[in-house]
C-alpha cells in the first residue's frame, strides 16, 4: 500500500464513540461507531447515500471474532433492520464523498471484500453469499483503488478481519512443532498471536472441556479442519490468539501452549 494521511475525527470527543477518517486525496469516507451510539450514526447524512458496511461482533459459542458485510443504496437504511440482529456490537461504514458510487459500484466491493476476508480467515464471515458485479475497465480501476483505501483504513477503526500473515516462517530454524499421538503440528509466532500452517495434524479425540470442543467442532464444520482418517488436517493457515488456543485446538483440549510449541520435532 502507499504511504498515506489519515484524518480521523472524534464528533463527540470521544474515542470510542462516532468517528469520521479520510485519507488525503480520495474522494471516501469512513463513518464508525459502536451499537450503543446506533441513534446517532444513523442521523449522520452522509450514510444516506450507497456505500459498503462492516458489523462486527463476537460468536457466543466459540469467542471467535464475527464480521458482517454489506452494500446498500442507502447504507442509513440497511443499518435500520440491522437493528433487529443481536450479534455485531460495531459498525464501519464507507461512501463516497462526490456521491459518485453506483450500486453496481458498491455490488463489485462487496464481492471482493467477502473473498478478501475469507481468504484472511481471521474472522467468522456471517453472510458468504454475494452477488458481486462485473464493472467496464475503467470502473474496475476506480474501484480497485477505493478497494485499497478501504482496506488501508479498516485497521485503524478497529477491523483487522483483512490483515495477512507470513504464510511461511522466514527460515526453517523459525519453524514451531507440536506433537502427540505421533501427529504433527507445524506454526510459528505472529504479531498478533500464533499462525498454525495448513497441512498441520490435530487430534480428533476431545479432552473434558465443552469449552474447547465446541471451538474445535465449529473449525471443523467451516472447514479449517478437516477429517482424514483417524485425526484432523488444517485445511489453511490459520492465526489464533495464542499458542496456548493454536495448541488446543490441535491436542483436543487446554495446553501450555509456551512448552508445547518446540523448535524441534
Amino acid at each position: 500500500m502507499q504511504p498515506a494521511t489519515i484524518k480521523i475525527f472524534l464528533t463527540d470527543g470521544k474515542p470510542e464513540g462516532i468517528r469520521t477518517a479520510e485519507i488525503s486525496n480520495w474522494t471516501g469516507k469512513a463513518i464508525a461507531g459502536p451499537r450503543s451510539e446506533l441513534a446517532e450514526l444513523l442521523k449522520r447524512e452522509e450514510l444516506v447515500n450507497p456505500g459498503v458496511y462492516f458489523l462486527t461482533g463476537i460468536d457466543p459459542e466459540t469467542d471467535e471474532p464475527t464480521l458482517y458485510i454489506g452494500e446498500a443504496e442507502s447504507v442509513v437504511k440497511r443499518l435500520r433492520q440491522h437493528r433487529e440482529r443481536d450479534d455485531w456490537n460495531h459498525a464501519v461504514c464507507f461512501v463516497s464523498k462526490d456521491e459518485n458510487l453506483t450500486k453496481a459500484h458498491i455490488r463489485y466491493l462487496e464481492g471482493q471484500l467477502i473473498t478478501q476476508a475469507n481468504n484472511a480467515g481471521r474472522s467468522k464471515i456471517q453472510n458468504n453469499a454475494s452477488s458481486g458485479a462485473k464493472l467496464p475497465e475503467s470502473d474496475k480501476a476506480e474501484m480497485d483503488i477505493f478497494l485499497n483505501k478501504v482496506l488501508q483504513l479498516l485497521p485503524v477503526l478497529g477491523v483487522e478481519a483483512f490483515k495477512t500473515f507470513s504464510t511461511n516462517p522466514k527460515t526453517k530454524d523459525e519453524m514451531l512443532y507440536c506433537n502427540i499421538k505421533s501427529l504433527v503440528a507445524t506454526g510459528n509466532r505472529t504479531a498478533d498471536g500464533f499462525v498454525v500452517y495448513k497441512g498441520s495434524q490435530a487430534v480428533k479425540e476431545h479432552r473434558a472441556s465443552k469449552r474447547w470442543r465446541i471451538k474445535r467442532e465449529g473449525y471443523l464444520a467451516e472447514g479449517l479442519l478437516e477429517e482424514t482418517g483417524d485425526y484432523w488436517v488444517f485445511t489453511r493457515n490459520h492465526e489464533f490468539t495464542s499458542p496456548s488456543t493454536a495448541g488446543a485446538i490441535v491436542c483436543g483440549g487446554a495446553t501450555n501452549g509456551l512448552t508445547k510449541w518446540k523448535n524441534d520435532k
